[in-house]
């Protein structure tokens, strides 16, 4: 019954001693860490990533490294006027590789950022600081310090550690004395009201470009109107031209039409005078004439004629479209007369 007790109580304290082991020597490595381990002061070669992982205790310690922010306080800089001023606070967000934990660590310990950027933040702000004016660094480049850091920092940690990246680098704004302070206080109040001033002029003049606008916009929508109405205007007395050339087309064909008509109604009556205006027809008109007067006088033997003409017009008109030859003979005394169709 002894020798059972016995075994309990080793069984109970070997169970004990190793739970105490197993909790010292496991331990967690979160997600986006990396796990080093070191054995008495010395880096070893072995790390780890996420999860739980078994160390040797007591002689065994780990460290993990992820991305983080490192933040310098009241860095002093030194402007190229002698002017001393305070950055408040420099954040550089920095990032090391799993690849390259070892041979960073190894190098400048679990502690590297200390080394790679903590002294080095100071050392390139009083760079920049020393070759630029107060106005420079507080106003006008105030901006592109940020990126200067930035740059200046992962030109060196190219060289001198590879696999850490520097992020971002966030600067406050300086802090200056008193005295320079409420002068450019007093300077940007001063900036301000002529900003004020500028901007209400810029309305005034935006307000008078509206009105000069609308302005032109009524002249060009009058002018529009006034170039329709003259449109219509002309296109009306086009309509009207057209309408009074066709008017006097049709009056001038009318007209020619009527003087071919009379040209040829006078042609038709010259070839008809000219068909019968024969030398029978000539003779008889002649005598026509003759007989239409009231009084005759005949000497000679023209008598003789005459009085037989008429006398055969008057009393047998049958016989006026006939006419009548007089042969004369070398004696004027006999005339004879010979009827011809």
């Amino acid at each position: 019954m002894e020798d059972l007790s016995r075994v309990t109580i080793w069984v109970v304290a070997i169970l004990a001693v190793w739970s105490v082991l197993i909790s010292l020597s496991l331990h967690q490595i979160d997600e986006g860490h990396v796990g080093v381990y070191y054995r008495g002061g010395a880096l070893l070669s072995q790390t780890s990533g996420p999860g739980y992982h078994l160390m040797v205790p007591f002689i065994t310690t780990y460290q993990s490294t992820t991305l983080q922010t490192d933040e310098v306080k009241n860095v002093p800089c030194g402007t190229s006027g002698g002017v001393v001023i305070y950055f408040d606070r420099v954040e550089v967000v920095n990032f090391l590789s799993a690849s390259s934990v070892f041979d960073v660590v190894k190098n400048y310990t679990a502690d590297y950022d200390r080394t790679l950027i903590y002294n080095k933040i100071h050392h390139e702000l009083n760079q920049f600081c020393s070759i630029h004016t107060l106005q420079e660094v507080y106003i006008e480049m105030f901006d592109q310090i940020d990126d200067y850091l930035k740059r200046a920092l992962q030109e060196d940690l190219t060289i001198m550690a590879p696999g850490l990246y520097v992020q971002a680098v966030r600067v406050t704004k300086p802090k200056i004395p008193d005295s320079i302070r409420k002068n450019y206080e007093a300077v940007e109040g001063e900036k301000t009201k002529l900003l004020i001033a500028t901007q209400h002029q810029k309305v005034i003049e935006r307000e008078a470009e509206t009105e000069r606008r609308k302005a032109v916009i009524e002249a060009e929508k009058l002018a529009e109107v006034s170039a329709i109405e003259w449109k219509a205007k002309l296109s009306a007395q086009e309509h009207e031209r057209q309408i009074s050339a066709i008017a006097d087309a049709t009056q001038l064909a009318r007209a020619k039409s009527l003087a071919d008509a009379e040209y040829y109604r006078s042609m038709r009556e010259a070839e008809a005078s000219r068909l019968r205006l024969t030398p029978a027809y000539l003779e008889l008109a002649k005598f026509q004439a003759l007989a239409q007067n009231a009084k005759i006088y005949f000497t000679g033997s023209e008598s003789n004629l005459v009085t037989d003409l008429l006398t055969r017009l008057t009393t047998n008109p049958k016989e006026r479209g006939t006419v009548y030859t007089d042969k004369n003979n070398s004696d004027d005394s006999n005339n004879t007369y010979e009827q011809q169709p």
